[in-house]
């Protein structure tokens, strides 16, 4: 199993890339771990080693980059995560052939009865019943391979048919659009969509524009609910926060506060033993958990503020 959390669709050109990897991690060390290689690589993924139950970190990332913030970034997840840190191995990748096996390794991905992912080297065909989204695994987080990723776009299908919200939505880390895309195609309404990677944002523009929503999704930089256009938005009906468990605890005020009653938050990025973590860090804000989907080892909530919340 694996996050892809950055990776280059946009990015053709031929640079000399390595990759750098921690093996044997705890599952509880693995978001402090990636929040570090989030700081230094292009490319992250988690793969989960089944026979000794533990993980490792993979990033992708310039050759010759420097190792000073680095080094840092790693030494702190040791701290937060109570684990010695493992050794940090080192293999070269060129550009070329890594995109090239990534795009030829990425192929029409049905998720959940609604969404159907495809990339833009399989040819367009006519479909009925589902919403499709043309996307490649890409500079920015969000192809759909990751179950992260699906959780999202299986809970937002229920949601949507359900409660059919017709006001404001919001995708916090937006990534690739690819969730911000789904919700403006399905109800034809205006997404803000933000995320602190500048060229998430832009990535996730030409996106929209690429799936004929580029007037509906509007991507912007920003940190989360700190920022003015987030807050003047408030209320809103439907929030997507595909980010991390940390965030998503810290967060929690915010979400409350910015949800309208009766509106819908769908979080994910976390694994199945943060879910509780997460999950009472929003209770004690008066949110409900309305459903817990697993996705593998990844666990996607829906929380809904109360009527008169």
């Amino acid at each position: 199993m694996a996050r892809d959390t950055y990776s280059m669709q946009r990015d053709r050109r031929a640079d000399p890339l390595e990759t750098i990897w921690m093996e044997g991690l705890p599952e509880d060390a693995v978001p402090a771990f990636e929040a570090a290689f989030l700081t230094h690589c292009r490319s992250v993924a988690l793969f989960k080693d089944e026979p000794s139950d533990t993980w490792r970190v993979e990033g992708v990332r310039p050759q010759g980059s420097p190792d000073d913030e680095f080094t840092g970034a790693l030494a702190l997840a040791s701290l937060m995560a109570g684990v010695e840190q493992p050794a940090l191995q080192v293999a070269p990748v060129e550009a070329e052939g890594w995109l090239a096996r990534t795009l030829s390794t990425f192929e029409e991905m049905p998720i959940g009865g609604d969404v159907l992912v495809r990339p833009t080297h399989v040819a367009p065909r006519r479909l009925y019943g589902r919403t499709v989204l043309t996307l490649d695994a890409g500079i920015a987080f969000g192809s759909g391979e990751h179950n992260s990723t699906r959780g999202c776009l299986i809970a937002f299908e229920k949601v949507s048919r359900d409660r059919r919200p017709k006001r404001r939505l919001l995708d916090l880390g937006t990534g690739s659009g690819i969730l911000a895309m789904a919700a403006a195609k399905r109800l034809k309404r205006p997404v803000l969509a933000t995320d602190i990677e500048p060229w998430s944002v832009r990535v996730a523009q030409d996106n929209a524009r690429m799936n004929g929503v580029g007037r509906l999704v509007r991507a912007r930089l920003a940190d989360g609910w700190r920022d003015r256009h987030v807050k003047a938005g408030r209320r809103y009906d439907v929030v997507f926060a595909n980010i991390l468990a940390r965030p998503l605890c810290s967060m929690a005020c915010s979400m409350s506060v910015g949800l309208a009653p009766g509106g819908t938050a769908i979080l994910a990025g976390l694994l199945g033993t943060q879910a509780r973590m997460v999950l009472a860090a929003h209770r004690r804000r008066g949110m409900v958990l309305e459903r817990m989907l697993p996705q593998g080892a990844w666990t996607t909530l829906v929380l809904r503020r109360r009527q008169g919340a």
